[in-house]
């Protein structure tokens, strides 16, 4: 999952990358609104952790900017989906400040500070949203693969992934029955500053098929990878 973390402050910045780079995110950060806008009409984003105060202005105006772009399925590349899902995380702790993030179109508010397992928790109850999935966990068959706890079974067992692995499992689960290209699974998994071979998917694909079945992700040569419907949840 790509995740757009606007905050100005480094200490927290960096604070946010690292933990959330470790649970297998692929995390940007800005630090300011200009920049994150930019970053929001060059790639597509699962999810943005937005600071209201910022260097250059409110926070707030980017958010109403996103809702208020005619980005969406079918537009121009150049404009931001205004459906992204938004988290505003702000030290801005009076009701009417929640009341105004939210009516603004924030899909969920948190003050500073908070515990970072609870940002996680919102953060999977978000993505869990914006992917149409009531149910917390990803059921395939014999496969289940649980957001929260990280941890993927197959058949009863628990399988080890490594962190990218798990990602792009998790992608391919939730696109099942579509095709995802080379280039959008990339987009998804890595972010700026990462180095990214060649055939670094091609790689990660093999490994889940050594450990999960050859069967499980299936190829659609010269598109991409899916993992066929089923009748699970």
């Amino acid at each position: 999952m790509r995740i757009l973390v606007l905050e100005d402050d480094a200490g927290i910045a960096g604070g946010l990358r690292s933990n959330l780079q470790q649970r297998g995110y692929a995390v940007d950060v800005c630090g300011t609104l200009a920049s994150a806008w930019a970053a929001l009409c060059s790639e597509p984003f699962d999810l943005v952790l937005l600071d209201l105060g910022l260097p250059d202005g409110d926070g707030g105006a980017l958010l109403r900017r996103l809702r208020q772009s005619p980005g969406g399925q079918g537009a121009p590349d150049r404009l931001p989906d205004r459906l992204t899902p938004v988290l505003i995380m702000t030290a801005r702790d009076q009701v009417a400040d929640r009341i105004s993030g939210l009516d603004l179109g924030a899909d969920d508010y948190l003050v500073k500070p908070f515990d970072l397992d609870e940002l996680q928790a919102r953060m999977r109850a978000l993505l869990r949203r914006a992917g149409g999935r009531a149910h917390p966990l990803l059921v395939h068959g014999d496969l289940v693969l649980d957001p929260a706890a990280h941890t993927v079974l197959r058949a009863g067992q628990p399988v080890e992934l490594a962190p990218r692995e798990f990602a792009l499992l998790q992608l391919l689960l939730e696109s099942r029955g579509r095709v995802l290209s080379r280039q959008q699974l990339e987009t998804r998994l890595y972010n700026w500053q990462d180095a990214v071979g060649s055939n670094a998917v091609e790689v990660h694909v093999h490994h889940l098929r050594r450990k999960l079945g050859e069967a499980l992700i299936q190829t659609l040569r010269g598109v991409g990878y899916f993992i066929p419907r089923d009748d699970a949840p």
